[in-house]
């Protein structure tokens, strides 16, 4: 152990192993899916935090441990945005800098138990604040959230009805909190042990109290999966596979037939010619077909992402355009300044349009299905505001296809487990090249997932729910939670920060003279 003290003293060295203490919690998210490592992933890191030898260092080491969660969590990009995925993930990390300053104020030394009963509140309320700000669109999304990596342990499931991921998030970094405290703090392990209880209390509280989904029959949907298509033509050739794999379903009476993500690459509007095969398609297998148009729209300019529902007319003109674009693949931020980037990795040669608002389509028979495309799963509020909108089922349509090879089309898949979970609808992920899955009000598996060698029509029987989960009643009130406690924490530092500048009283009688005249000194 003191060796592995003297190593981390010189400071890249303590820099490395930081970043790879940051990188381990990856390892609990699809494909490796080791759930259970979660609760311990962020010991390592914490430890180094707690003994930062400064509040600078402290820091820094937050930063570095953020670069190489970051880093690892998004390391399927490489191939495409080459040195920009290293950029990334600097300036992503950086958010996780006063996190580790927070980390060391709360566990360095020997921290009594009131400390380290506020750390099990602090400190996860400041991760769920990094958690927050790192969501947003344009800082790459919410990918990667810690609660994400507990897809498919119930408990867990049933907590993210309660408050979403966020819960999620927040109970796996106390965990990690007490885990720390119990291996480095002797003194401090009753607080800790409290805190694990605390926690295996409120676990046992969802699975005994939050309401449960109530079934109200079934529909059938069928996903079709081309699997990967290469070359210049792939467009067409594209279409002519999807055209035949939903020819398939003809007679196993299908209620919707789901396409992934860019699915037709041409305008359908400008192509009454390919329109006219989907509505085919359709009076064929009696099921409507959701389709997703990536192209330049002949009713207004520029590209757009859209969701499109066809019936046995033709366009039904239910349509939606995706809101939220995936910066540099989809659109590059500040082109001006940035547009170079286009000749580095694959970024988009042109920015595609964004979509003003979210749209419930009917697909016939009542059911109504709420679209969203892409890494918009990854958003816990789109899919909160479709159920309360009225979706009886939730759709994302997507394509991985880029990152066939990778840990990423797990990773997505995995995240229709949690939207269903969270808003108690069931959610259909369907993708071009896999992996395409299906998931219940519960957030459990339904049927197979399609893999990334998968080139198939499956119909699934999906069950619908009705009822309103706590998430979709009261919202993200986790984060609210983590606010308050932030702020009371502030608060309290700063009142006693002027407590301990405050000078004391003036003394009432003058001090005594000695013979020279001058006042007399304490202690002489």
């Amino acid at each position: 152990m003191q060796r592995f003290g003297h190593w981390l003293h010189t400071p890249w060295r303590r820099s490395l192993t930081t970043a790879a203490a940051g990188a381990l919690p990856v390892l609990a998210f699809p494909a490796p899916s080791l759930w259970w490592f979660a609760y311990a992933a962020l010991v390592p890191w914490m430890l180094l935090l707690r003994t930062s030898p400064t509040p600078r260092r402290a820091l820094y080491d937050g930063w570095c441990g953020g670069f190489g969660f970051m880093l690892a969590m998004h390391h399927w990009l490489l191939p495409n945005l080459h040195v920009f995925t290293f950029v990334i993930a600097a300036l992503l990390g950086a958010l996780w800098a006063p996190w580790g300053l927070l980390v060391r104020h709360f566990l360095a030394g020997e921290p009594g138990a009131g400390r380290v009963a506020a750390a099990l509140v602090v400190l996860p309320s400041g991760w769920l604040m990094v958690e927050l700000v790192r969501s947003w669109e344009a800082l790459g999304g919410p990918w990667g959230m810690l609660g994400a990596s507990q897809w498919q342990v119930e408990p867990a499931l049933r907590l993210a009805s309660a408050g979403g991921v966020w819960l999620l998030s927040f109970l796996v970094v106390a965990l990690n909190v007490a885990v720390t405290v119990l291996v480095a703090v002797r003194r401090s392990r009753v607080p800790a042990v409290a805190g694990l209880i605390a926690t295996a209390t409120v676990t046992s509280a969802a699975w005994a109290w939050t309401p449960r989904p109530e079934n109200t029959g079934r529909t059938r949907i069928a996903v079709v999966q081309p699997g990967v298509v290469k070359g210049a033509d792939s467009p067409d050739r594209r279409f002519a596979v999807e055209e035949r794999l939903t020819r398939e379903l003809a007679g196993r009476d299908v209620d919707l037939v789901v396409w992934g993500e860019s699915s037709v690459g041409f305008d359908l509007g400008s192509r009454p010619d390919l329109a006219g095969r989907l509505a085919e398609l359709v009076r064929e297998t009696g099921a409507r077909v959701l389709v997703n148009v990536d192209a330049r729209r002949s009713d207004r300019p520029g590209i757009y992402k859209s969701s499109v529902l066809v019936g046995p007319d033709g366009l039904t003109g239910a349509r939606y355009d995706k809101m939220r674009l995936v910066p540099f693949g989809e659109y590059v931020p500040a082109r001006s300044l940035l547009g170079w980037a286009t000749s580095v990795g694959e970024a988009a040669g042109e920015d595609r349009r964004r979509g003003t608002e979210q749209v419930l389509m009917d697909a016939g028979g009542g059911l109504r299905v709420g679209p969203m495309v892409c890494f918009e799963s990854a958003f816990p509020d789109m899919s909160r505001h479709l159920a309360a909108d009225g979706a009886q089922v939730l759709v994302a349509q997507s394509a991985t296809s880029t990152f066939q090879q990778s840990w990423a089309p797990e990773q997505h898949a995995s995240l229709a487990a949690l939207r269903a979970a969270e808003t108690g609808r069931p959610m259909v992920h369907a993708t071009l090249t896999g992996v395409s899955a299906v998931h219940d009000a519960r957030g459990h598996r339904v049927g197979s997932w399609l893999g990334t060698d998968a080139s198939t029509a499956q119909v699934y029987d999906v069950p619908l729910a009705r009822g309103t989960t706590l998430y979709v009643r009261f919202g993200d009130w986790p984060l609210l939670m983590a606010l308050l406690v932030l702020a009371a924490w502030c608060t309290g530092e700063g009142v006693r920060g002027r407590r301990v500048r405050r000078p004391g009283p003036e003394p009432l009688v003058p001090p005594a003279r000695t013979v020279h005249g001058s006042p007399a000194r304490p202690g002489r």
